[in-house]
């Protein structure tokens, strides 16, 4: 096989469905590295609850984009593609197959499709808007986001605070709407050739048995004491997109008293279920994809098999 030809192979689907050991597979019949494409390995000291490989997964393969900031700071979809273009770069140098591997659509979507041109974060009107928050509720500012452009506001929560409040940042310093800004945009061509396999589960009950099981292990493994200690520190709090993660806040909540372990374990079931509903809605928006079915008895094969003959087709 040539291994100096410009293909990526990509392995997407929701939680829980088997990426890992799918990636690792491959692994072991190609010279590969792996590049996370996970919006919550990028933290460190959240293990458990982000299901990051252990350190013999890490040490079998040479992973990438796991463990490089600290939950207080941020990873934007921008610099998760600029960074992944770089990897993926020195891969190839190597003589190695990049694998991308991971459920966070968002990042997938910004690869193949390439990323808004929208302006950068002006410090100034985030201030103005964070106290017009505290005035007036982030609901308030989504109704006044309603008037303004009502194509965007149509589309985000009304507590969804993050992102309403990026779309007036965008209307002040630009003067216009944001979907205004995004219609006239035209996307860009992706940077290498992926080969998207997608993991679905053709029964969503058992992927929920999955999640349901996962989560138990996690909590088996010490998962209150892992956000117990992120807890600890006086620079994390509830808003911080690393403790938003999927998992975290449910467990933040119970340690703030808010609800009994019982409660938590149900409720980190539910959001983890309805993440993987949002991963497979995203899935099903991408074409050329490559479907396999997570649940099949020969889903290993089948995912070895599309690989060959992705890798022999370039060769």
């Amino acid at each position: 096989m040539n291994m100096s030809v410009n293909k990526v192979i990509a392995i997407m689907g929701p939680t829980a469905s088997g990426k890992t050991a799918a990636a690792l597979e491959i692994a072991r019949h190609y010279p590969a590295e792996i590049i996370s494409v996970d919006s919550a390995l990028v933290y460190r000291d959240m293990n458990i609850g982000t299901a990051k490989p252990n350190a013999a997964e890490l040490a079998a393969v040479p992973h990438h984009l796991i463990d490089i900031i600290d939950p207080a700071e941020s990873y934007s979809v921008a610099q998760f593609r600029k960074d992944t273009q770089r990897l993926v770069s020195e891969i190839q140098a190597r003589g190695k197959l990049p694998l991308l591997v991971g459920g966070t659509m968002m990042y997938f979507k910004a690869l193949m499709d390439g990323l808004d041109d929208l302006p950068g974060a002006d410090p100034a009107i985030r201030a103005e808007l964070d106290a017009e928050a505290a005035r007036i509720g982030v609901p308030g500012l989504h109704a006044r986001l309603a008037t303004l452009d009502p194509e965007t506001a149509a589309r985000l929560k009304p507590q969804d605070s993050q992102r309403i409040q990026r779309a007036l940042e965008i209307i002040a310093i630009t003067g216009q709407p944001m979907s205004a800004l995004l219609a006239k945009q035209e996307r860009a061509a992706p940077p290498f050739d992926m080969h998207a396999i997608s993991l679905e589960p053709s029964e969503r009950s058992v992927l929920h048995q999955r999640i349901a099981l996962r989560f138990d292990t996690m909590l088996q493994q010490g998962f209150i004491d892992e956000v117990k200690a992120l807890k600890q520190r006086p620079d994390l709090h509830a808003n911080l997109p690393s403790i938003r993660c999927v998992g975290y806040r449910q467990a933040w909540d119970y340690l703030d008293g808010l609800t009994t372990l019982p409660e938590m374990r149900e409720l980190g079931i539910i959001a983890t279920r309805q993440l993987a509903k949002r991963q497979v809605t995203w899935l099903r928006s991408m074409p050329n994809r490559i479907i396999i079915d997570c649940l099949a008895a020969d889903a290993q094969a089948q995912i070895m098999e599309s690989v060959r003959q992705a890798l022999n087709s370039s060769a």
